[in-house]
């Protein structure tokens, strides 16, 4: 098969591979150790290497290589399994390009021509596998049953694809199969008689990177928070590595970035994401960043084809994109020719007769009296009639009045703009605005400013020479983009070439600037589209305060306060308005820091209205999720940076050794495209480059920045230091060819050097930016935008991990000092927490009341789990396990922390009820029992409420006396004196004091503890104890409940009446007292007054508690959340597993709990009415 030419060095070799055949310019080898007769101690070497790796992971025995004759650097373009199929590959090539490479002069040529070819194979190769793949979905079939039989996840977990591949620990192999799923990343293999699984979230990796090991040159790593590990595969590696970026950055940005996934919606349901779809949705962003179009466009066909462009006469190859608005075509050579043509500008596309000159063609013509001829194009007919579809669509939503009474000639001012009226020429397109557009009435409506405030604040300076000298520069520009205009076109579907790249470079003439940043943009297609939108849209935002307001006004007066334009109401009115009125039309972004220093820019060269699009364009999609309120796509571009820095200036960036150095450095430069650092004068060359060609730009003159101050920034001793560098040579940035004398720069604090510093050319540092960036083979490459987007997707993983263990650790700061939890178990605990979060995601529909993870909220609210959740929780790290009992109380344990009643608990509330049961005081322990047995955790719904121990159980009329075993008999009647004595000192003490307990649920709360007891080494004991103190406690509340209805206190009635009989030796465990019949009476005739005024406090329980040594022990034993922890990481997805398996689990669960709870509450029963035996 072919391979993707990468460069290796034959030194490296290790000596593995043996030449076969070779020619001027290729090498045929085959590795050691095979089809060798002998036995060679290196062949068998390498043999037993390749046969250890499995058949998808181990290298290929033969190669054909690609040498340039001269150069040590060769480059793999075919692998083979057999001899005769590597000579299949070395044949063609001998073929078809051997006696074609004596033609070219350059080596360079030599290899990019062969390159070429090799990569056309591939991609050749690449579609024929994937339709085998769509003809045979059997073995897909089977792979899904395994996958299923090895993990068991539920049915909601899809598996995406899988492969055949090595996962290594150390320098040991381990062969067997990866499946990628819409959630996981899973290993599994069985190897002499050991079976290893592997399973890890997506959401869990925090990095993702091909990297190498001693044995193979390329291999996958992937970096959870504590391991990392590696998956190596030969033929499939490139692919995989892709589709891995593609699922974790799809789970990461559904589960943990909500602020921008919104604007996906067909990648928001998990269930229907399939491999086409993740290949669809990559390919579907780099057109977008490619063409810089809105988000809400959707590709529909790529096809290959060659547009006639009249500048080189000729026709060149590309390809054409058709999405729902636009028709766009880029040519195969990197910058050649790039076209975008929006339907809305096309007037008929029609189909041309097919000859062998021409064949299949196509011409689309255009409101500005061009023609597009398309040849080649296959399937012309089936692409013609859906084009015509979306074409006809899109004319019936956004209708264009075209002024056909002017024919302004092809040499005339390229674009014809009227200062006192509304209406916008550019070419023959008329775009009728907001202030003519709502009839009568715009008389309401705010008055918006009609022109660029530059052209009203121009500042005034004598003419000069110099000036004079800078004019006439200026005339020149214009000259050569008007010849340009005349012979590439003149509208938003002009040719885009190298040539306006360069003229890009030498600064738009202020003249032109404004328009030429509206076609660049395509912002004038948007302005076109919503004729009277922005007018709508001031008129309903302003006068409306609110936060984002507020904001607004206080950033007003920060915007460029050197330029005229904005020390004047005139200015400061117009800003007020774009501003506001974006925030009203995209509240989720509403508005940030910095957007008003663009919008400011913005307003000097362009009108009102289409300063408020060009607003639209950068914030939508030129900058994706820069104006946020996490930044975080100036955090991932300021990552890219970082690496690009790396790769380029390895020398600095081994000095900066602190990464986060350089992003305090140069986020500035992303968040303001180098308009808060630099000279105006000097920085609008930068956004005229940053409108043609994107982020792109950005990137570029950052990296020629730092290589123009790398020897000062290696030898800065700091990061201050290094600051101070950057920011005196950006401050001394000049542009000569600026018309106006020069704004000051309210950054500029190096006024007071001893010595002139020099100054540097914009236009220089552009030109060097692009020559040495874009030209040179070792910065970007060839498909630079493609491999930004790649570096983009890899580093939001990192960008959007970073802010996860952001909020990680400032939720732990903040619950560490309120707990006694030590450290690593809180960290343990919150992972569990988020993981049940996640779990749900993965899972679950969305309920109304389960949010998902928002990232606005405070840090310790971004992650909340509902009560199913917390019950999991419970029954995973809880030690108050209670069996069947142990879901009941989980419930009401939830119903307790949930204050705020929205049915969701944050981690800090859940952390502190486990501190309370692991590291509490018995009293503390006892308090929240008990407060888990009234009401609000304790309801009447309550299921386990409903108790068949009523009223006649509760009343007895035995003295408080129960035998021990050693026949000593005990009067508990003094002890409960003086006890209540003493609680009643105590009672004014307390701050709050808790409602009383009634019987009903005193009853749940002796069953708890039952429950509690049940499988502990001391049961007996126990059961013991909680007789006597239940049999205690219910003589206090009916104590409590005779003395209610007495004059005199309670206290002093129930202290006359140990005048009881003391009960002989002989009673073992039968209380005896003839004398309190009556009271027995009484309860019995009116049950359900008693059960009214039957109550127990909290005071009373816990003094009881304290009376049997064996209940201390049991509330004071310390315990061990660490064995807990551990078994729940093992258990968490087991039991979410088991919840979900099926309804005969849960019918099965639900008959053993019945029967747990019958049996339980017939143990309370017996143990209330005093039949426990010692």
């Amino acid at each position: 098969m072919w391979l993707k030419p990468e460069e290796v060095l034959l030194k490296n070799a290790l000596k593995l591979w043996v030449t076969q055949k070779s020619s001027c310019y290729f090498i045929l080898q085959r590795r050691r150790g095979h089809g060798e007769g002998g036995g060679r101690l290196t062949g068998r070497l390498v043999g037993a290497l390749d046969a250890v790796l499995d058949s998808n992971a181990r290298v290929a025995p033969f190669r054909i290589l690609l040498q340039v004759p001269g150069s040590q650097v060769y480059s793999p373009i075919a692998c083979g399994a057999t001899l005769e199929e590597i000579n299949q590959h070395w044949d063609w090539l001998e073929q078809n390009l051997l006696h074609t490479l004596s033609v070219f002069d350059n080596k360079e040529d030599i290899a990019s021509f062969v390159k070429g070819k090799v990569k056309a194979l591939i991609a050749e190769e690449t579609s024929s596998r994937l339709a085998e793949q769509e003809e045979d979905p059997e073995k897909f079939r089977e792979a899904l049953v395994k996958f299923e039989a090895r993990f068991n996840f539920p049915e909601a977990e899809k598996l995406i694809t899988y492969y055949s591949c090595c996962c290594w620990k150390g320098r040991v192999p381990r062969q067997g199969w990866l499946y990628l799923s819409i959630n996981h990343l899973c290993f599994y293999s069985f190897f002499l008689g050991k079976e290893l699984k592997l399973v890890v979230p997506w959401v869990d990796i925090q990095k993702l990177e091909k990297t190498s090991n001693a044995f193979l040159t390329a291999t996958i790593r992937i970096t959870t928070h504590k391991k990392e590990r590696d998956f190596s595969m030969f033929l499939n590696l490139e692919e995989v590595f892709k589709i891995m970026e593609q699922l974790a950055d799809v789970t990461l940005r559904r589960l943990l970035d909500n602020e921008s996934f919104d604007l996906d919606p067909g990648l928001q349901e998990p269930s229907q994401i399939t491999k086409r779809d993740l290949e669809a949705r990559a390919q579907n962003e780099f057109f977008r960043a490619f063409f810089r179009l809105p988000r809400q466009e959707k590709l529909h066909a790529v096809v290959d084809c060659s547009l006639w462009t009249p500048f080189s006469r000729c026709h060149t190859v590309g390809q054409m994109f058709t999405s729902d608005s636009y028709i766009c075509f880029a040519s195969k050579e990197d910058g050649c020719c790039n076209v975008i043509l929006p339907l809305r500008e096309v007037v008929s596309i029609e189909k041309m007769e097919d000859t062998s000159l021409l064949p299949n063609p196509i011409i689309i013509s255009i409101r500005s009296k061009m023609a597009f001829q398309f040849i080649e194009l296959k399937d012309r007919d089936n692409l013609v009639e859906s084009l015509l579809v979306r074409l006809k669509q899109v004319h019936a939503d956004h209708p264009v009045h075209y002024d056909t009474s002017q024919d302004d000639d092809m040499m005339s001012p390229v674009f014809h703009s009227t200062s006192m009226c509304s209406d916008h020429k550019f070419g023959n397109l008329e775009m009728v605005s907001s202030q003519n557009s709502e009839g009568s009435g715009t008389e309401k409506s705010p008055r918006l400013h009609p022109e660029a405030l530059r052209a009203v604040f121009q500042q005034s300076a004598s003419q000069s020479p110099d000036l004079r000298m800078v004019g006439s520069r200026e005339q020149i520009k214009t000259s050569l983009w008007n010849d340009h205009f005349v012979e590439y076109g003149r509208t938003v579907c002009m040719f885009r070439t190298e040539k306006i790249r360069k003229l890009v470079a030498m600064g738009i003439p202020e003249s032109l600037r404004g328009r030429l940043w509206l076609l660049f943009s395509d912002a004038v297609t948007d302005l076109a589209s919503h004729p009277g939108y922005y007018g709508h849209l001031v008129e309903e935002s302003m006068g409306k305060c609110c936060l984002v307001t507020e904001e607004i006004e206080r950033d007003l007066h920060r915007s460029l306060p050197e330029h005229p334009a904005f020390q004047n109401e005139t200015g400061i009115a117009a800003l007020r308005r774009v501003l506001t009125a974006y925030a009203h039309r995209n509240p989720k972004i509403g508005y940030c820091q910095s957007m008003n220093i663009l919008t400011s820019v913005l307003l000097l060269y362009t009108r009102e209205e289409e300063a408020f699009w060009l607003l639209v364009a950068l914030c939508e999609r030129m900058l994706p999720d820069y104006f946020n309120r996490r930044v975080i796509g100036a955090q991932v571009d300021q990552s890219v940076f970082e690496e690009l820095t790396r790769e380029h200036l390895p020398e600095l960036a081994e000095h900066l050794n602190d990464p986060s150095a350089l992003a305090s450095i140069s986020l500035s430069w992303f968040l303001t495209l180098f308009l808060s650092i630099m000279p105006l004068e000097s920085a609008v060359n930068v956004v005229d480059c940053f409108f043609y060609d994107g982020i792109k730009a950005i990137f570029q003159l950052g990296l020629a920045v730092l290589d123009a101050n790398t020897e000062d920034l290696c030898s800065s001793k700091d990061d201050g230091q290094a600051l101070m560098i950057l920011s005196r040579f950006l401050d001394h940035i000049k542009n000569e060819d600026s018309p106006g004398p020069p704004v000051g720069s309210h950054h500029a604090f190096f006024s007071d050097d001893q010595e002139p510093y020099p100054m540097t050319d914009i236009a220089d540092l552009i030109r060097d930016s692009y020559e040495v960036i874009i030209v040179s083979p070792q910065k970007f490459g060839d498909q630079s935008v493609e491999q930004i987007e790649h570096m983009r997707c890899r580093h939001r993983i990192r960008v959007l991990q970073s802010h996860e263990e952001t909020t990680k650790q400032n939720v732990l700061r903040v619950v560490t000092p309120e707990v006694s939890i030590l450290p690593e178990d809180l960290e343990e605990l919150y992972d569990l927490f988020k993981r049940e979060h996640m779990l749900s995601c993965y899972w679950e529909q969305p309920r109304p009341v389960a949010l998902r993870h928002d990232p606005s909220r405070p840090y310790t609210e971004q992650y909340r789990i509902d009560a199913q959740q917390f019950a999991h929780l419970f029954q995973l790290v809880s030690p108050w396990t209670c069996g069947t009992h142990t879901e009941i109380l989980a419930g009401r344990t939830f119903r307790l922390l949930d204050d705020n009643v929205d049915h969701l608990i944050e981690f800090k509330a859940f952390v502190s009820c486990l501190d309370t049961m692991y590291n509490g005081e018995m009293s503390e322990k006892i308090k929240l029992l008990y407060r888990l047995h009234i009401p609000p955790a304790l309801t009447e719904n309550d299921q386990d409420s409903q108790s068949p121990l009523k009223n006649p159980l509760l009343s007895t009329s035995r003295p408080l006396v129960f035998g021990k075993p050693n026949g000593d008999a005990t009067d508990y009647q003094k002890q409960l004196k003086q006890m209540i004595k003493d609680l009643a000192k105590e009672k004014d003490k307390t701050e709050t004091e808790l409602p009383k307990m009634s019987q009903r649920e005193f009853i749940q709360f002796c069953k708890t503890l039952y429950s509690m007891f049940h499988e502990d080494p001391e049961e007996n004991d126990l059961y013991q104890a909680i007789a006597t103190v239940t049999t205690l406690l219910l003589q206090i509340g009916e104590v409590g409940q005779h003395s209610s209805s007495s004059s005199g206190s309670c206290f002093q009635e129930w202290g006359e009446e140990p005048q009881a009989s003391e009960p002989s030796a002989e009673q073992d465990s039968v209380f005896a007292d003839s004398d309190t019949g009556p009271t027995s009476q009484d309860s019995m005739a009116c049950p359900e007054q008693a059960e009214g005024n039957w109550t127990v406090s909290l005071e009373h329980i816990l003094a009881s508690l304290l009376t049997e040594e064996s209940l201390v022990n049991f509330f004071e034993k310390p315990l061990d959340i660490k064995s807990k922890l551990e078994n729940a990481k093992i258990n968490q997805y087991s039991l979410k597993t088991f919840e979900m398996s099926g309804q005969l689990q849960h019918e099965l669960k639900q008959d053993s709990s019945s029967l747990m709870r019958r049996a339980c509450d017939t143990k309370v029963q017996t143990t209330v009415s005093g039949a426990v035996s010692p």
